[in-house]
């Protein structure tokens, strides 16, 4: 079956929106057209994916799914035709990922300063799927944090950093100067697998709101500082390893020149 990226798109609008009027604004067609593009989507692929009341729209666990694969469908897309259309313009581009709380700003100005004609990018990487971007031809090499899955990758250890437990300032142990794992034991946890969340900004919301305890490194939590959110050091959880990846069949010099300088960068950043 062959995937029709135009009603993927208007699948994804009324996903981000929960609203076919909206989704019909944004997209520029009118609103029955698109209700039944949508339905003819659903159609093809033989499953729902929404469910539709008076008042709102809901995804199904299929709408869901298909709405998680979307992004990365379309993101790879749209970076395919930026490949083509810099190579009939002639354009030399770098794309790096990085994992959110990391900062490859430093590298990136070194790296401009040695190679002033090559244009640079950045693409965040999910925290669920931190390859992806370097798979589906989005960067060319990612500053991530592990884990993650490195087969068929090369990878290059820069540095690790502390987890801390997050947690409602309000929350019995957050008058602690620090814990331990055993602190944490019958304690919720709102953690991989436990329940995945789609941005940072959701799982620091649930947080707040009373539904677990999470641990996370320390720069993702300083990117999000929160009153009513509680960081504590545990003494005895794991440091989280940071690197530079790459696809390992990859050897072009501009990439090599990159790695080299963001090696030694953001090693003493």
């Amino acid at each position: 079956m062959d995937l029709d990226l135009r009603k993927l798109r208007y699948f994804v609008a009324v996903a981000e929106h929960r609203h076919f009027g909206r989704a019909a604004a944004q997209l520029y067609i009118a609103q029955p057209v698109l209700s039944r593009q949508i339905r003819a989507f659903e159609q093809e692929l033989q499953c729902a994916l929404l469910v539709r009341t008076t008042r709102s729209v809901e995804l199904t666990a299929a709408g869901k799914q298909l709405y998680e694969e979307a992004q990365g469908i379309l993101a790879a897309v749209a970076a395919a035709m930026r490949r083509v259309h810099d190579v009939e313009r002639s354009v030399q581009r770098l794309v790096v990922a990085f994992s959110p709380g990391l900062h490859v700003a430093d590298a990136l100005r070194a790296f401009t300063s040695r190679h002033p004609d090559v244009e640079t990018d950045v693409v965040p990487a999910r925290w669920w799927e931190q390859d992806a971007p370097l798979r589906d031809g989005r960067a060319q090499v990612g500053y991530l944090r592990r884990p993650f899955d490195d087969s068929g990758l090369h990878t290059i250890p820069i540095g690790r950093e502390p987890r801390v437990a997050c947690m409602p300032a309000a929350h019995p142990l957050a008058c602690r100067q620090e814990l331990t794992s055993a602190d944490l034991d019958g304690k919720r946890m709102l953690d991989a697998p436990t329940r995945r969340t789609s941005s940072l900004e959701e799982k620091f919301e649930l947080i707040a709101s009373g539904h677990g305890i999470a641990l996370v490194p320390l720069s993702v939590a300083l990117s999000y500082p929160r009153r009513d959110l509680a960081l504590l050091p545990v003494t005895d959880a794991p440091d989280v390893q940071r690197c530079l990846a790459v696809l390992a069949d990859r050897r072009e010099k501009l990439l090599r020149d990159f790695l080299e300088i963001a090696t030694a960068t953001l090693r003493t950043s």
